[in-house]
This record gives C-alpha cells, sequence and structure tokens, in this order.
C-alpha cells in the first residue's frame, strides 16, 4: 500500500509534464511573444524621450498595467504625440530650464502608462494620474486631449489639459518630497483639517479652511503637492485669485477669512523656499514659464 500511494503521484505529475507542457515560453503573448513593427510613432517617442532622458512611454493595450477591476479603453494613436509633446513644452523643457538637465534625468519618472479613459473608483472620485516609486507614471483620459489648433478644440477644453498637466507636477512633486522632505513647518499650518472625507468637500470650502483644493485635505503630503502643481499650472495670477476669491466670514470649522488667506500664503512661502534651498530653483521663475507654455497651448 505504501508502496502504491508513492507511484502515483510520480505517475500523475509525468502525465501531467507532458500533456500540459507550455512549450516556448518566450511565444506566449506577454513574455516575449507579442512583437510588432515599429512605426514612426515608435521611432518619434524613441527618439525625444527615450534617447536623450530614458523616458519609455507605453500606449499599446495591457490590461495588467492597470486595475484589473476598472474598465477602460485603449488610447488613440493619433493622440500620443499631442499629448507627450504637450508633456515636454510645460513639465519637461521648463524644469529643464530651470534646474538643468542633469537634475531632471536623475529625479524625473522613466516610465509613462497611458490610458484612454479615466478611472472611477467606488466612491465617485475620479483617478486621473498614479505614481509608482517615483518611476512610473500612469496617465488617464488620453482620448479627450485637445489643444488650440487641433480640430473640434474648444476653450472649455483647456480644464481636461490642465488637469493632466496638474497631475504631472503633482506626481513629480511627490517624487521630489520623497526625495528631500520639505520642512515640517508645512505640517502645522493645517494641522487636524486634514480628513479622509475631502471627496465631500468642495474646492471654494476647502479655499475657506486654508486649503488650495479639496483633494489637498487627504494629507500632509497631498496638501504639499497640490499647492506645487497648482501654483505652477494656474500661475501667479490664478493662485492670486483662488486667494483673494474666499468670502467673508468664517468657514464651517471657524476658520476666518484671514487666517485662511494667511494659511495659503504661509504654505506659498514654504513651496518657494523649499525649491530654492532643497533644488537651487526659483519657483517663481519655474511657474512663470509653465503658465507661459500652457497659454501658448490653450488661447
Amino acid at each position: 500500500m505504501k508502496a502504491l500511494l508513492l507511484i502515483i503521484p510520480l505517475c500523475l505529475l509525468l502525465a501531467c509534464s507532458k500533456k500540459d507542457d507550455p512549450g516556448k515560453v518566450e511565444n506566449i503573448p506577454g513574455l516575449g511573444g507579442d512583437t510588432w513593427v515599429n512605426s514612426p510613432l515608435d521611432k518619434w517617442l524613441h527618439d525625444t524621450l527615450t534617447v536623450p532622458f530614458n523616458i519609455a512611454v507605453k500606449y499599446k493595450w495591457d490590461q495588467f498595467e492597470f486595475e484589473l477591476n476598472k474598465t477602460l479603453v485603449p488610447p488613440k494613436e493619433e493622440k500620443i504625440i499631442p499629448v507627450m509633446s504637450a508633456i515636454q513644452k510645460v513639465w519637461m523643457n521648463t524644469y529643464i530650464a530651470e534646474a538643468g538637465a542633469v537634475f531632471f534625468k536623475r529625479y524625473s519618472p522613466k516610465y509613462f502608462i497611458l490610458s484612454g479613459s479615466a478611472s472611477w473608483n467606488e466612491n465617485g472620485t475620479i483617478t486621473l494620474g498614479t505614481a509608482e516609486g517615483g518611476r512610473k507614471v500612469v496617465l488617464y483620459l488620453v482620448n479627450d486631449f485637445l489643444t488650440k489648433g487641433m480640430e473640434g478644440y474648444q476653450l472649455s477644453d483647456s480644464s481636461n489639459v490642465k488637469q493632466m498637466f496638474h497631475v504631472i507636477e503633482h506626481e513629480f512633486g511627490h517624487i521630489l518630497h520623497q526625495t528631500v522632505m520639505y520642512p515640517v513647518a508645512f505640517k502645522r499650518i493645517c494641522a487636524g483639517f486634514y480628513t479622509g472625507n475631502w471627496n465631500n468637500i468642495s474646492d471654494e470650502d476647502a479655499h475657506r479652511d486654508g486649503f488650495v483644493t479639496a483633494y489637498s485635505m487627504a494629507s500632509f503630503d497631498e496638501d504639499f503637492v497640490e499647492m506645487v502643481s497648482t501654483m505652477l499650472v494656474e500661475g501667479k495670477t490664478g493662485f492670486d485669485a483662488i486667494v483673494n476669491s474666499i468670502p467673508e466670514g468664517s468657514s464651517i470649522n471657524g476658520v476666518s477669512k484671514a487666517e485662511a488667506q494667511s494659511r495659503l500664503r504661509q504654505k506659498e512661502a514654504l513651496v518657494v523656499s523649499y525649491f530654492s534651498i532643497v533644488w537651487h530653483i526659483d519657483f517663481y521663475s519655474l511657474q512663470t514659464r509653465t503658465r507661459r507654455e500652457i497659454n501658448q497651448l490653450l488661447y
């Protein structure tokens, strides 16, 4: 009986190995078998981003690059060059102009994954971008990208485009503060006001508590990078408009107009000093360059 029990598993193992032999795994799609001829688009990405900056862009569809429980659509190929060219002008070139190519090559994410649609969450929010380990950035809503000069563009489309730039600046801000942390004084400005319920708060109400967006109320880190991204994308005039838009009276949390404005100005000052002291970047100059590029694309 003991001998029989030993023989049966061995037979089963041998039978399985012969019957279900997958053959050469390099021929399985996803493991090296999915090859294609490089197109002019692939050459443009290679010559423009990969060769000079070691940045790869993946636009051919691979569901495993995304959350498996989300319904998404692939990006349209005709959108890839306009999207990445705009990102190059607004984000890459401006940082290089202020901080140099060595800085950018060292800290920039190296892998961009593109999705044609947005990623909807169960709580009703939309994920427009994510970053992993400072090296991989996922961008959504690529198919809705339209700028001045593109067929069908309307001024109302500018909000979608600015949101994409906001995502890029936001995620790069995370990379920077995860490399060298921002001053601890930043965390004290709105201590006690952060909440996981941020998605039920409007931007206008967030302003009244001294936050630049509702999402900035999610945590200290999100607050910091939302300040960075909003200040860059909206420009000085746009950021000043946010500060000046806070109405008289107090928020539901008892924060006065003067206190809310003071909080935003304190955060602004710390962002500017952080970029200057840690990265030797003139933030206001970076802000001016960034907003100028956005204006040329949209207005």
